[in-house]
């Protein structure tokens, strides 16, 4: 009786030692929520040019979008990660799917494999171009008064979410790190039709940060989604940022030529201030001017303030002006009536609260 134990308790051991051993693995759901008040003394009509007057509103989203998501890698051995981030938009004003171009996970949807020879991703992401001028925002991005509000003023989404790409970012030699992406459109017989590309090359070095990058996009392709994201662009960026104590200050200059329509350059600069562990300070000047007829140019500007009551929780208050003149019609937030703007000049504030989880 105690031999057949030893024996069947030999075989387990044996079985239990031919599983292959896999390696760890991780799974993390996160998100955001953020949501406030915004008023502004002067609200687009129905009608073009019109002023239906002063607006004070409820904002989904003053600070950063809000999303939730589900990101993960596995160790597969030898410094070689696989890795994948699903990502969707949701409005808090009413729970429907939102700042993801109505698509479920339109903001993100892709797999990598990350190594010592740098990462290789597929499917829905962020371009090197976009991702470039947001390193060099003084705002961050924030979603008024900041360099998203032109970016999407010029071209809409092509660019923030790039459906069937594939990117390659490469590790960091000497403060230098290169990135590339391609999305193809999908169209047969039509290898243009959809097309974009991007790329960027970014040098680090203590406080200095440079960054310059690049898109060429074509329309058309087979890419579904409500708000175009096929402009036809050429885009071209050069940013810089310089951190001295708690001050960092950034400048940029992007362009952006419309196909058959406009062709804007956009000066930006500011300064953030981490005034205290808790509360962060930031202001930004961003100069929109038509090289095809000069007489049309806008000037925004914003200000703004971070209070953070824990690490996840955030209170803050956001203030803006936009001046436009001749044609151009800036605006300076990404909620209804705020991303364009009319002729003359408009004040707006905005205030709110962030969650993170």
């Amino acid at each position: 009786m105690c031999s057949k134990h030893i024996l069947c308790s030999a075989a387990l051991l044996s079985a239990v030692a031919s599983v292959p051993s896999f390696a760890q693995s991780s799974v993390t759901l996160y998100g955001d929520l953020d949501a406030g008040l915004i008023y502004t003394n002067r609200t687009p009509g129905a009608t073009a040019g019109q002023n239906a007057g002063h607006q004070f509103s409820f904002m989904d989203t003053g600070l950063t979008p809000s999303a939730f998501g589900l990101m993960g890698s596995e160790d597969l051995g030898g410094g070689l990660k696989a890795k994948f981030q699903l990502e969707s938009g949701i409005s808090v004003a009413n729970g429907a799917l939102s700042h993801s171009n109505g698509n479920y996970f339109g903001r993100q949807a892709w797999v990598a494999l990350d190594g010592a020879f740098g990462e290789a991703k597929a499917g829905v992401q962020f371009s090197p171009f976009l991702l470039a001028i947001d390193n060099a925002d003084p705002r961050n991005f924030a979603h008024f008064g900041s360099g998203l509000i032109t970016y999407v003023d010029n071209v809409l989404a092509t660019g923030l979410f790039n459906s069937n790409a594939i990117s390659y970012t490469s590790p960091t030699i000497a403060g230098l790190t290169g990135s590339a992406m391609l999305a193809l459109g999908g169209q047969a017989g039509n290898f243009q039709a959809g097309r974009q590309y991007s790329g960027s090359l970014g040098y680090q070095n203590g406080g200095l940060m440079l960054d310059v990058a690049f898109y060429d996009g074509n329309s058309g392709g087979t890419a579904i989604t409500p708000l175009s994201s096929t402009v036809a662009f050429v885009g071209r960026t050069l940013g810089a940022a310089y951190q001295f104590g708690a001050v960092t200050a950034k400048a940029s200059f992007t362009s952006y030529k419309v196909a058959g329509s406009f062709s804007n350059n956009v000066y930006s600069g500011g300064l953030d201030y981490q005034a205290s562990p808790a509360l962060d300070l930031n202001g930004g000047v961003w100069f929109t001017s038509d090289r095809n007829d000069t007489k049309n140019h806008s000037i925004l500007a914003a200000l703004g303030a971070v209070y953070s009551l824990s690490k996840e929780t955030q209170l803050y208050a956001q203030a803006g002006v936009v001046n436009n003149h001749g044609a151009m019609n800036t605006g300076f937030g990404l909620s209804d009536n705020t991303l364009y703007g009319l002729s003359g000049t408009t004040v707006g504030v905005d205030l709110g609260v962030r969650h993170t989880f």
